[in-house]
């Protein structure tokens, strides 16, 4: 056989890398395609998702009486919302004063250590004809400690100590040093205690749920005068000092006492 004649076969044709590359995608590639970015809008809807329907099972399992479980927080209330948005509030004594419940179009305030709270929520309590009246637009924090409403309507604290001092018994047995020494003591806790009571007050209004606090009081005069005298309701209800000695005589009669 003619080796002219002999017709050499063609190799086999590859496929191009081309065509392989657009009839072919990689793993990867797939992945990716397949995969959706979650966006900032996709968490901020599951966000709102959640408050909603947190707040449609709080009004359902609260019978309708609140969106957030009881809780009430100050940004869902708009008189909360417009003093945080005009910042705090400064007012001195007097300008306190107007805001008493008499005008109708203004909101009532007291005042404790200086610091001022917005009790319009109760006004049937602190307006006018209200049990506690004497306390609208005053800072009557000595009130809050003694109990006498009427006459400690002041921020002025010095003296109200001796609410928690025990009376004195005259017929107590006791060296003048040791009777000195005792009573810087006891004033000094008891000093310690009337702060703690102004604390607790703060507080509660503070964190009540319909009371808030709306900016301090500036410009308030120094207390120069004498101190108040201790009213009488309070200095009733000061404790009683027991007699040592009268004590271990009638546990132990006769025995000396050590």
């Amino acid at each position: 056989m003619d080796s002219s004649s002999i017709r050499q076969r063609a190799p086999k044709s590859q496929p191009s890398s081309s065509s392989s590359e657009h009839s072919y995608s990689q793993p990867d590639e797939i992945e990716d395609a397949n995969t959706r970015v979650i966006s900032l809008l996709d968490i901020l809807r599951i966000i709102f998702t959640l408050i909603a329907v947190s707040c449609a099972l709080s009004y359902y399992l609260t019978s309708g009486s609140s969106y957030f479980w009881k809780y009430n927080p100050w940004f869902a209330s708009p008189s909360q919302v417009a003093r945080w948005w005009k910042g705090p509030l400064l007012l001195t004594p007097e300008q306190l004063a107007l805001y008493n419940g008499t005008d109708p179009e203004k909101p009532i305030y007291l005042a404790i250590n200086g610091t001022i709270f917005d009790v319009t929520a109760g006004k049937h309590t602190y307006g006018p004809g209200g049990s506690y009246e004497v306390f609208a637009g005053r800072d009557a924090t000595r009130a809050f400690v003694t109990g006498c409403f009427l006459e400690d309507r002041t921020g002025d604290l010095r003296g109200a100590e001796e609410i928690y001092i025990p009376i004195d018994d005259p017929e107590e047995e006791i060296a003048s040093g040791a009777r000195k020494t005792r009573a810087e003591r006891e004033r000094r806790a008891a000093k310690k205690r009337v702060l703690q009571e102004v604390r607790k007050w703060e507080e509660f209004y503070r964190h009540h749920k319909k009371y808030f606090e709306v900016g301090n009081l500036v410009n308030v005069s120094e207390y120069l005068d004498k101190p108040p005298v201790l009213c009488e309701a309070a200095q009733k209800g000061r404790p009683k000092r027991k007699n040592i000695r009268t004590v271990n005589e009638v546990e132990a009669p006769g025995k000396p006492v050590q």
